[in-house]
């Protein structure tokens, strides 16, 4: 039996691979790469001691990224946390704009928001104020992105959850009125939707085109206004000789200039030359057309226009 376990014991030690000898110029290598790394590591963590609680400077930030890659146990100061969950939220704001259905950078920006700091002391209390701003602009934040697409259900739920984990909670009124406003746009959006369709497969429909005008009213609101002059454009590009389609662009035109931009005289011009146009296209009114060329040009331009024509 002994010498069966000498044999076996035997046969371990040969099968252990044995580490090939160094020579003294090896060691001698590798001790300096070892000295030269701890002196670096030093004066990395000499750096960022000496920058806490005073520098919050781009470079304060790129090298506390170092020194935690270096070290991942480093201790970091509260403001260096905040900093540095403050730039992953930024980074995947970013991200998110053009990948806003990703589940993982939802989490991700959970996981960074429940572990913003408090914020500095106040008469020896946190004052909560990097909290509180942290989570009062990740509301705005995906309050924006929902402006940019409603329908996006992740955005609503992670909403949801912003809303019930904030530090200071909102008034219910301020809610009731988020939501009625949302509602509203939605249904005034389906509607031009609907419009849109209409027009586009027949442009000459003049019922879509009167319900479009009645669903601008009064033109008070100049961003919609040359939203809705946009679509129209695009659809006179693919067809150029749509009579309601012109006529359409020199009613909008006409309130845009009478509402917002009464001194815009290339919005004028702009407007007579579709009118002449209009004459070509519906002979029949070419009249109705003269006359509202006429009253797009102001009086200084007509006196103008009759000097020219005495010359």
């Amino acid at each position: 039996m002994d010498s069966f376990l000498r044999v076996e014991n035997r046969m371990r030690t040969h099968s252990v691979r044995r580490r090939a000898r160094q020579s003294e110029a090896a060691i001698q290598a590798r001790k300096e790469r070892e000295k030269s790394k701890t002196a670096e590591y030093i004066a990395l963590t000499d750096d960022v001691i000496s920058r806490k609680n005073k520098d919050w400077s781009k470079e304060a930030f790129h090298i506390t990224q170092r020194l935690l890659q270096v070290n991942p146990e480093f201790t970091l100061t509260p403001n260096q946390i905040n900093d540095l969950l403050a730039n992953e939220l930024t980074l995947t704001t970013e991200m998110l704009r053009d990948h806003p259905k990703v589940y993982w950078l939802w989490n991700h920006r959970r996981w960074c928001l429940q572990n913003i700091p408090d914020g500095p002391l106040v008469d020896g209390q946190p004052s909560r104020q990097w909290m509180t701003a942290s989570w009062d602009k990740e509301l705005a934040v995906v309050e924006k992105m929902l402006n940019t697409d409603p329908r996006n259900f992740m955005a609503w739920g992670y909403r949801r959850y912003v809303l019930a984990s904030m530090p200071v909670q909102r008034r219910d009124t301020a809610e009731l009125e988020y939501t009625s406003r949302k509602i509203s746009a939605t249904f005034s959006n389906f509607k031009f939707e609907l419009v849109y369709n209409a027009i586009y497969t027949d442009p000459e429909d003049q019922s879509a085109w009167i319900y479009h005008r009645w669903l601008i009213g009064s033109g008070n609101n100049e961003d919609q206004l040359r939203r809705e002059i946009a679509v129209i454009e695009e659809l006179l590009s693919e067809q150029p000789n749509s009579k309601w389609s012109i006529d359409s662009l020199v009613y909008y035109n006409k309130v845009l200039l009478e509402k917002h931009r009464p001194y815009d005289v290339e919005l004028r011009r702009k407007c007579v030359t579709m009118l002449q146009q209009l004459e070509v296209i519906d002979p029949p009114r070419r009249f109705r057309y003269q006359e509202l060329g006429k009253g797009l040009i102001p009086y200084w331009m007509k006196t103008q226009l009759k000097q020219l024509r005495s010359r």
